[in-house]
């Protein structure tokens, strides 16, 4: 056997992983969520360089399949050596039993994980050590495996990156990494989701027919296993390889600079992507962003934000009128996009109730979510802060005590709870929001008899409204006001709730009926609410979370980012619309507004309705920040990079002026330097009280 033969493993995987990479690349180049046309130059570099990126890849993530394959060998079987590699190995697993061991003290399922390890490799090395007339065949099946086990992993990951597409229109970004976290909802999501069973079964059985291929071809390493020599030289090949890749991988990472952000992301390589994300979870803005000195940082804010104190965001709110302590329930909507509403344009009568509220609230009409994660609307709703680079506050070890929309009513006396019909454990939110002074009720709290229906998230809406009214009710006989923040569940993946409610079957698992359905659950809890003796003392503050999708041609388009949001409070607060720019982060400020409260305020939110507002608003992903204002979008970006785009709005027919959401985004040939300090100092800023601890509650 020639002695490239002895690579045959690794060039016959690697042949099979660019394959695979090919048919993904084209299967999402022309996904319908890919809204571009490409270049012969764009298509060059999704081809070219990101199948060399993929080649690159596969060669870091081949180190498993070297490390099995070079320790391959008949004499470590042979006396003494197989029975002390044998001794030492079940001593090993002794002492992992124990509960002493390292791994014990990171807790979890570690220790599991490192004894089923230790103990499978242990029983096939006794297998192979005494039975050595059934060592070559048991050595094939062990080989099969392996071979296997690449292939399911190389199809499944590219099944999991169609999937991604499909749901955000990027390849792996932060939200891969967060969802590996939190398993249970995730895998419980994708089980109720997707057709799991006809799709694993498809995916083992191609794997099997591919791995009986490779097998054909690649077995001769076996038959005729290496001498010390040839692995010596096999070694020394792949560790140049291998230290190519880490100057390579990088390299091709940098040619991703096209204007056009589908090309950037189909040129990428998925796992790369998901390395990079977990690594930057948490990004430093004075290291990755452009920054101004500390001091015009600052005096930039206070033209912004009138009153501001030294280098904080710290100032006094005072009103000439008596407050006014009204109960409050904040409602955040999930993925609740602006035009699922008739108002912008939507003609399927899928919010018939909140159609209505709309036309008997204050309503924002031209009102943006944060970002495209519900930790971020949480965040915009509760601290009032832009969404600084990397991970949410909520999901930040120093997420506590922080300045809150919640420790502003706790001054005033109030109850403040957050109610959330799944386990408030995901996304860190019971972590976040008791650290913040938040009574939790969540799915923990509900007895058996409270349930009708739930799903991985948990229980459907109308049983939250249910279980609302009920705390609300005992909450009303206490002498003090209530805050109630809830968090909806039922408009997510999979869309499933209870049948016979709406027009749409609660198994259809369409997000129309998910949409219909909430809309359905809010009426059937306004509907309770307005019996009971404390509605008329209440006001409702309807919001969503975030949209629905955040995938567009841009890297933030501000159509994927336009939210309904409403203040509701017959006989308080005037129906009628605001129509200027208004960020998520305003909206809670505005409500203290109503109720005339005076307060030392942290928030860089603002009262809208006063007459120092400057309309502009925040929109951002984990790490592209933007500031919409003056039809200018501007966008700071990692290795200090700005962008800025001039927006031009494209009318749709049928949909009023307060309404129209859609614009064209081209970018700027001429900056607008003013707008570009702006930004930097509200994010740079916002960074800094952060990250001095000078967003805390004292």
């Amino acid at each position: 056997m020639s002695f490239l033969k002895k690579f045959a493993p690794f060039y016959n995987l690697a042949a099979f992983y660019i394959a695979v990479s090919v048919v993904l690349r084209i299967v999402l180049l022309y996904h319908p969520i890919t809204q571009s046309t490409f270049t012969a130059v764009d298509t060059l570099k999704i081809f070219v360089l990101g199948l060399a990126s993929d080649f690159f890849v596969f060669a870091l993530a081949s180190g498993f399949l070297w490390l099995y394959l070079i320790f391959i060998s008949n004499k470590k079987y042979h006396k003494p050596y197989g029975y002390i590699i044998l001794g030492l190995m079940i001593s090993l697993f002794i002492y992992i039993a124990s509960g002493q061991s390292i791994l014990s003290e990171y807790g979890g399922a570690l220790p599991e994980i490192g004894l089923a390890f230790v103990g499978l490799k242990t029983i096939l090395f006794g297998l192979l050590l005494f039975l050595p007339k059934q060592r070559a065949k048991i050595r094939f099946w062990l080989f099969s495996f392996v071979l296997f086990l690449y292939v399911v992993l190389i199809l499944q990951n590219a099944i999991s990156e169609y999937f991604f597409w499909n749901e955000f229109g990027v390849k792996y970004n932060f939200i891969a990494v967060n969802y590996l976290v939190y398993t249970n909802e995730v895998i419980g999501n994708i089980m109720e989701s997707y057709p799991v069973i006809p799709l694993f079964s498809g995916l083992f059985f191609i794997a099997g027919c591919v791995t009986l291929l490779l097998l054909k071809i690649s077995k001769d390493y076996i038959v005729s296993i290496p001498t010390l020599s040839e692995k010596i030289k096999l070694t020394l090949i792949y560790f140049t390889l291998l230290a190519i890749s880490f100057f390579a991988i990088p390299s091709l990472a940098r040619t991703e600079n096209s204007q056009n952000k589908f090309t950037n992301e189909l040129q990428s390589n998925g796992m790369y992507r998901f390395y990079l994300a977990f690594v930057n979870s948490e990004l430093d803005y004075f290291k990755f962003y452009k920054t101004l000195p500390t001091n015009e940082a600052y005096a930039i804010l206070a033209t912004q934000i009138p009153g501001i104190q030294d280098h904080s965001s710290s100032r006094l709110i005072e009103d000439l009128a008596t407050e006014n302590h009204k109960n409050v329930v904040l409602i955040t909507i999930e993925s609740y996009s602006a035009d699922f509403m008739k108002a912008y344009g939507n003609d399927q009568n899928i919010t018939p109730f909140l159609d209505q509220l709309a036309k008997e609230s204050l309503l924002f009409t031209n009102c943006y979510a944060s970002g495209n994660r519900t930790v971020r609307g949480l965040e915009a709703v509760t601290l009032s802060l832009p969404p600084t680079a990397g991970e949410s506050v909520v999901k930040r070890k120093d997420n506590k005590n922080k300045f809150s929309t919640g420790s502003v009513f706790a001054q005033k006396g109030y109850a403040v709870n957050y109610l959330y019909g799944g386990d408030s454990f995901f996304d860190n939110m019971e972590d976040f929001f008791t650290g913040n002074g938040y009574k939790i009720i969540d799915k923990k709290s509900f007895k058996p008899n409270e349930i009708t229906f739930s799903n991985v998230w948990g229980v459907c809406d109308e049983d939250m409204a249910d279980k609302a009214i009920k705390v609300m009710n005992e909450q009303a006989l206490a002498a003090k006001p209530f805050f109630n923040h809830w968090m909806t569940v039922s408009n997510h993946r999979p869309f499933t709730y209870p049948n016979d409610k709406i027009d749409i079957p609660g198994d259809a698992k369409s997000r129309e009926g998910g949409v219909k359905y909430t809309d359905y659950a809010l009426n059937k809890f306004f509907t309770m609410a307005k019996k009971q003796p404390w509605f008329k003392n209440t006001v409702f503050v309807i919001i969503a979370d975030h949209c629905a999708s955040s995938a567009g041609k841009t890297d933030l388009p501000i159509d994927k980012y336009r939210i309904p949001a409403m203040i509701y409070s017959p006989g308080y607060v005037t129906a009628g619309r605001y129509t200027n720019l208004v960020s998520q982060i305003d909206i809670m400020p505005t409500l203290f507004g109503l109720l005339h409260f005076q307060y030392q305020s942290k928030f860089f939110g603002q009262d809208v309705m006063k007459e120092d507002y400057k309309p502009r608003a925040f929109i951002a992903t984990y790490q592209d920040l933007g500031m919409i204002k003056d039809n200018v979008l501007t966008i700071l970006s990692p290795k200090q990079q700005v962008k800025q785009f001039e927006l031009t709005l494209k009318p749709k027919e049928g949909i009023e002026a307060d309404f129209q959401a859609y614009y064209d985004q081209k970018q700027l040939q001429s900056p607008r330097p003013d707008l570009i300090k702006e930004t930097i100092a509200y994010y740079q800023t916002a960074s800094d009280v952060l990250k001095q601890k000078n967003y805390q509650k004292k």
